[in-house]
């Protein structure tokens, strides 16, 4: 039977982008066995100032090894985050892999990439090069049915469930100071009932979750490095190793042979890189 997992999560939070070499795992071992739906949570109506942000940043960075570079927050940061929400609440309207690719470009695009993506113009745009219809994506991004969708997540974040609040790890949304659960919060519901992952969690943490619902590891191979890359687009290199299962000096040895090939190359953030197909 199907596991469905519903994560809350928001486009702008670092401690996502930390936790996608495990997502990207559990898509990859557990295929089709998992349901994915993205619940945008409104991570800040309004941020503040660099100085309570930019700490968490490089702490995300340090924990997980995904690279981040918090020079945006300096440079032109974004306002809010609920732009971003609203515009991969569009994204669904053309289906479940074009709002998974337009999460995932956000992501990149705040998080590592030092874009201002809080702009109709911009999220269009990201919306284009990730191959979602662009005319679409702005008559969705403009209508009424989009704000209702956007504020049934929020209600669905301030929904703090029992094992989160037992658990100590309610948050707060900025400014306001609403009750909410940690991004990003897993609830995995299967055969095997509900179980939930809170917050920043070990790729073995998430796959136990994903198990006890009833989910079924899969029979099939792990990709090789080349395949994980033409998989999954841009890649970190925590990625790739969660999702190739091997160690960091075999994915450097990979991606090095690959680069000399001209089959991949580096895309720079700050001092470190996203990996991509050539």
């Amino acid at each position: 039977m199907v596991v469905r997992v519903r994560c809350i999560t928001d486009p702008a939070c670092v401690w996502s982008w930390a936790v996608e070499p495990g997502v990207r795992s559990l898509m990859v071992e557990f295929g089709d066995e998992l349901d994915w739906t993205f619940v945008m949570g409104g991570l800040s109506r309004e941020f503040g100032g660099p100085e309570g942000l930019v700490p968490k940043w490089l702490d995300a960075a340090a924990e997980s090894g995904m690279p981040t570079d918090p020079r945006s927050w300096f440079e032109g940061p974004i306002r809010s985050s609920y732009p971003a929400c609203m515009a991969v609440k569009a994204a669904q309207e053309q289906g479940p892999g074009a709002a998974a690719r337009y999460l995932r470009a956000l992501r990149e695009g705040i998080v590592a990439l030092r874009r201002k993506l809080d702009t109709t113009e911009a999220l269009v745009e990201e919306a284009r090069g990730a191959g979602l219809d662009p005319a679409r994506f702005r008559i969705d991004l403009s209508s009424h049915a989009i704000v209702e969708a956007f504020g049934k997540d929020l209600d669905e974040a301030r929904d703090v469930p029992d094992v989160v609040r037992n658990a100590d790890k309610v948050r707060c949304s900025e400014p306001m100071g609403e009750e909410r659960v940690p991004f990003p919060t897993f609830r995995f519901e299967g055969e095997g009932g509900v179980h939930w992952t809170c917050g920043f969690r070990p790729h073995a943490a998430m796959r136990e979750a994903a198990i006890a619902a009833g989910a079924v590891p899969s029979d099939e191979p792990r990709p090789d490095v080349a395949g994980a890359l033409s998989r999954f687009g841009r890649m970190a290199r925590p990625e790739v190793a969660a999702v190739c299962d091997l160690p960091g000096p075999r994915v450097d040895a990979a991606l090095a042979q690959l680069a000399l090939d001209w089959r991949v190359r580096p895309v720079p953030v700050g001092s470190d890189r996203l990996w991509e197909a050539a």
